[in-house]
């Protein structure tokens, strides 16, 4: 529950700290003392848009501390999902709001996101205004209401995985079929794409091993030239190439190896070495033969390099992008050339998943017919005792297509007076009975809200006498499991309060200043005085007051 509220220069709270208790805690005052702006104070420290400018007139920064205990487990768990150590008796949430524009959240003292400190304010504390009210105008809402009675949530679960998975498929299904008109067209593209390929026979770094080759063709003649000459050297004319000169040397040394058994070493390095170039010469003719094996390969080179550049352009920079185009080429050919295997397969799951989501929908359609009749008189019952007892309340229900909430269109329709066909509540209530009736909804939602702290924030609009009695039994019931906090102009409500702030607004020096503080008996009886009799507060005033407080002893 929220245990206690800071406030530093949020409009004309210059500074204060508010103590709550569990119960129910009321806070009353004058119109305009600044009743509302703790409300703001609240919504901003827990997460919701807050303009700048309710920081105070001539402050830079606006801060707003909240301190909770015994936090239920639903927040506790999403502290600990979320890096927060859970293990502290004590909850502290901070917002420093900036002229700037800036933020500056955190909880514990550790920063944290503006949306996180959203997610976790809405499981915290449960604001209910005027405005809330006009919910009921919509229809929309108040398939939540049942839906939280009728604790469905386990099926709703299974039933929106169910749903994703039959409109996925269902999409994928119109998507695949809304080609169909151009499938012939497209397997023809590919077709094509695949049998150029294919007939390209392209290899992995073939261009590189090309281009090489195309080098060496291109300088073919000058290899050539230089092989001849190369040769003419060897050979010579006659006996004056460098072999047969060779050979007369090694004949010679020969001869002197032959008288001298010293010059055999040097001998057989020459006649090694002549046999050498003489294998060196055999090289060269073979090399000059191989050159002018092929005169046209060139050619052959430069019409090769002419396509695999003209297919890099259409289908990818290198080999290996190329032959990966055509991979997928085939692939995604063969899923049109066995379209109608695909689309059955397909529209087979579709239809299944369709099937399991309308067999959960049924559960959840179920599940909420059932609520609805317990609904319908818990409610009904509420509104009875708050003065609305001829009120006639019936669920409407009809089914839908399935939707992400289900089959189930549900509305609310009442009749406020005997004789009268109930009708959409926007057509019949008024605003007391718009309060009364959220009011009534609220203590039958009670019992499955999870939610340590409820604000109501003058839920007594448009209702007075009795009636105010009863919506301050009511909010004094509520309060006996949870933490209430309600802002009320009726003394019927306040005299049944746990604990009773005022909110007073006062002008020092030109500049407003709003204080708060909490009433002993004594202050409670003067406030509630005031708010029957108005700024005199007359004996008459004082002694309805304390008959009025009684009726909480």
């Amino acid at each position: 529950m929220l245990t206690s509220l800071y406030i530093e220069n949020i409009a004309v709270i210059e500074k204060t700290n508010i103590e709550f208790d569990f119960g129910l805690n009321i806070l009353t005052g004058e119109t305009g003392a600044g009743k509302s702006i703790v409300i703001d104070a609240i919504n901003a420290v827990m997460g919701q848009r807050t303009s700048k400018d309710i920081i105070r007139s001539g402050a830079e920064n606006a801060t707003v501390f909240a301190t909770f205990t015994d936090v239920n487990d639903i927040v506790k768990k999403k502290l600990y999902e979320n890096g927060y150590d859970t293990d502290e008796d004590e909850l502290v949430i901070s917002r420093i709001l900036s002229v700037s524009g800036k933020n500056t959240c955190r909880i514990n003292g550790r920063p944290c996101n503006l949306s996180f400190l959203r997610e976790l304010g809405l499981n915290l504390i449960n604001i209910h205004g005027q405005h809330e009210s006009y919910e009921l105008f919509s229809a929309e809402t108040h398939i939540k209401y049942i839906d939280n009675l009728a604790d469905n949530s386990d099926i709703k679960s299974e039933y929106n995985a169910a749903y994703k998975e039959y409109k996925a498929l269902d999409k994928q299904l119109r998507d695949f079929l809304s080609g169909e008109e151009n499938r012939e067209q497209r397997i023809d593209l590919l077709t094509y794409q695949v049998d150029e390929l294919e007939n390209a026979a392209i290899e992995e770094g073939e261009r590189d091993s090309l281009n090489e080759e195309r080098r060496v063709l291109m300088n073919a003649g000058k290899i050539t030239d230089s092989l001849h000459r190369a040769k003419s050297y060897l050979d010579g004319n006659s006996s004056d190439g460098v072999i047969d000169m060779l050979d007369d040397a090694v004949t010679a040394l020969g001869k002197a190896s032959d008288l001298n058994p010293d010059y055999e070493r040097i001998f057989n390095r020459l006649n090694d070495l002549y046999y050498e170039i003489q294998d060196t010469n055999n090289d060269i003719s073979e090399a000059i033969d191989e050159s002018e094996e092929n005169p046209y390969r060139l050619d052959e080179i430069e019409q090769r390099l002419d396509l695999l550049n003209k297919l890099s352009r259409k289908y990818g920079k290198t080999e290996a992008d190329m032959l990966e185009f055509l991979e997928n080429t085939r692939a995604e050919l063969k899923k049109l050339l066995q379209f109608d295997e695909n689309a059955n397969d397909l529209k087979k799951r579709r239809d299944s998943a369709f099937k399991n989501a309308q067999n959960l929908a049924d559960r959840l359609t179920q599940s909420r017919i059932d609520t609805s009749r317990d609904f319908e008189k818990r409610v009904k019952k509420e509104m009875s005792f708050l003065d609305m007892p001829n009120v006639k309340l019936v669920i409407s229900h009809e089914k839908c297509e399935l939707t992400s909430n289900g089959q189930d269109k549900i509305e609310l329709l009442i009749s406020a007076n005997p004789g009268e066909q109930p009708k959409p509540v926007a057509k019949i209530a008024s605003g007391g009975e718009l309060s009364r009736m959220m009011l009534a909804i609220k203590t039958v939602l009670a019992s499955t809200d999870m939610i340590d702290t409820l604000i109501f924030d003058e839920v007594d609009t448009g209702v007075s006498g009795s009636a105010a009695q009863k919506v301050g039994l009511k909010l004094k019931e509520v309060s006996e499991s949870r933490q209430v906090l309600c802002v009320t102009h009726q003394a019927q409500i306040a005299a049944l309060a746990d604990r009773h702030l005022l909110i007073q607004k006062s002008v020092k020096d030109g500049r407003t200043f709003t204080d708060i503080k909490s009433l002993n008996y004594d202050g409670r009886l003067k406030e509630l005085a005031r708010i029957l009799d108005g700024v005199k507060v007359t004996d008459t005033a004082l002694a309805h007051a304390k008959q009025l407080m009684s009726y909480n002893n």
